[in-house]
């Protein structure tokens, strides 16, 4: 039986510009900027909001999706090692966010893991965050920090800063070709 979750029935949404937002933040954090530089938020609140509503929205969706795909990079990894994602990735991202109390409120974890939960057992994130109703302005830092520590995760692992970068982009390029 199909699940209402199932990624087939899921937006992707704007993958690509959500995978430019994290990029940016994975950039800034590497480089050791906090990412409270006045400037670059400036300039990412003008992107965002040059969007509109139905842009915004694919963002959103397109950030769920990177998470879909970072989890399912994440999980295959982590079974080639005899390994179960969720028991080594959630309680790292757990620990991560509940550091980050100015970005992440201690009420959006539950959230969040949940969405890596169901990721990492073959669920759309966001639709299983949808039958929960619409998402809150509360959730957009924690819904990003998810995506970026779940990126950051996968650069740990493969000792490269970009891989996580080039696995989205690698992918976008193969629908592209398709």
């Amino acid at each position: 039986m199909s699940s209402t979750c199932d990624p087939r029935y899921a937006p992707a949404g704007d993958v690509s510009a959500a995978l430019m937002v994290i990029d940016s933040r994975l950039k800034a954090v590497y480089d050791g900027r906090s990412g409270s530089d006045p400037e670059e938020v400036a300039l990412m609140e003008q992107f965002i909001a040059s969007l509109g509503p139905d842009g915004t929205r694919d963002l959103l969706d397109g950030a769920c999706t990177l998470i879909y795909m970072f989890v399912t990079w994440l999980r295959k990894a982590y079974e080639d090692h005899g390994k179960d994602v969720i028991e080594y990735v959630v309680p790292d991202l757990v620990a991560m966010m509940r550091s980050m109390p100015r970005s992440v409120r201690p009420e959006a974890i539950p959230t969040m893991a949940g969405m890596v939960i169901a990721a990492g057992t073959g669920l759309s994130p966001n639709l299983w965050r949808r039958q929960y109703g619409e998402w809150t302005q509360e959730e957009m830092n924690p819904l990003e920090a998810t995506a970026l520590l779940l990126a950051e995760h996968i650069n740990r692992l493969t000792g490269d800063r970009d891989h996580a970068t080039r696995l989205i982009a690698d992918a976008l390029a193969g629908v592209d070709r398709d």
